[in-house]
This record gives structure tokens, C-alpha cells and sequence, in this order.
């Protein structure tokens, strides 16, 4: 993971779009400012961060899903739930499954654990609309390309 560029997924592991899932891996890293004041002689990474590296996770199953047609944007996170600490050096695995598309919004269940442990769950709102501008279409394909993300799964 890299916090200072907001980039919270290291790699897709599976990319399923008959069956609308997806399970990417995060590694937590082991020293990041964050940890400075979250907490002091005690370490863990922020709900708020995890729940973005969900709602990224499911963000990339909904580009595949559109064939990187449309942009998907949080709009609402709703149930999410903290059920236990992240600490630095861990590995997340994150899986995603869209559980309604239609009107322009979309709608995942997202759950992070650490090995097999559940760390946090969520239901995430997304809208979704064109690209907005050629320059993060370009990024979004250069991000796509850095994480693993199955190319050849759009372009069926």
C-alpha cells in the first residue's frame, strides 16, 4: 500500500464478471506516518482507510463490469463495521461482489480479512458516469496495468 498516494490495492488476485466478484490483496505497510498518531505505543491502521481500500476494490470490479466504459465514484457507505484491529506488515485480502447495477448507481458488499480472520465488512454505493476527462481514463488504465487487473476479462 501506498497511503501518500492513496493507492490502498497492491494487487488483483481474482477478477470473476460472470459471477461479479473480485479478491485483491493490500499489504499494510510497516512504517507510514499514519501510524505516528494512530496510535502512539500502539499502531492500527484507520477504519476510514479500510473502508476506502474496499470501496477501491470494489471500484475495480465495477470498471470491469462497465469494460471501463463509465467511472464508478463512492456515494454511500452503509453497515460498515469494524471487527477488529489492522496492525502494520499485515497482508489484507479484500473481496467484493456487486450486489445490484442499474440507473446509473451500483451497489457492493465488501469484506476485508487478515488470513481468515474478518477484519471489517461494508455495503458501498457507487455513481457512475463517463470519464470526466481523458487524463483519468489514461491513469485509471496505467493503475489497472500496475495492480494485475485482467485486461482480457473486459474484452469478451
Amino acid at each position: 500500500m501506498q497511503f501518500e498516494s492513496f493507492q490502498l490495492i497492491d494487487r488483483i488476485i481474482d477478477l470473476n464478471l460472470a459471477e461479479k466478484t473480485i479478491r485483491v490483496e493490500a499489504q499494510v505497510p510497516e512504517h507510514s506516518t499514519i501510524f505516528d498518531a494512530h496510535f502512539p505505543g500502539f499502531p492500527i491502521m484507520p477504519g476510514v482507510l479500510l473502508t476506502e481500500a474496499m470501496a477501491q476494490s470494489s471500484g475495480w470490479l465495477l470498471l470491469g463490469a462497465m469494460k471501463f466504459e463509465r467511472m464508478p465514484f463512492l456515494a454511500m457507505v452503509k453497515e460498515a463495521k469494524m471487527r477488529g484491529f489492522v496492525s502494520p506488515g499485515q497482508l489484507l485480502t479484500i473481496e467484493a461482489k456487486i450486489e445490484h447495477e442499474g440507473s446509473g448507481f451500483a451497489v457492493t458488499s465488501a469484506k476485508a480479512r487478515v488470513g481468515t480472520e474478518l477484519k471489517c465488512s461494508a455495503d458501498l454505493t457507487f455513481r457512475h458516469i463517463a470519464f470526466p476527462d481523458p487524463a483519468l481514463r489514461v491513469h485509471m488504465d496505467a493503475m489497472a496495468n500496475k495492480i494485475g487487473f485482467p485486461l482480457q476479462a473486459i474484452s469478451q
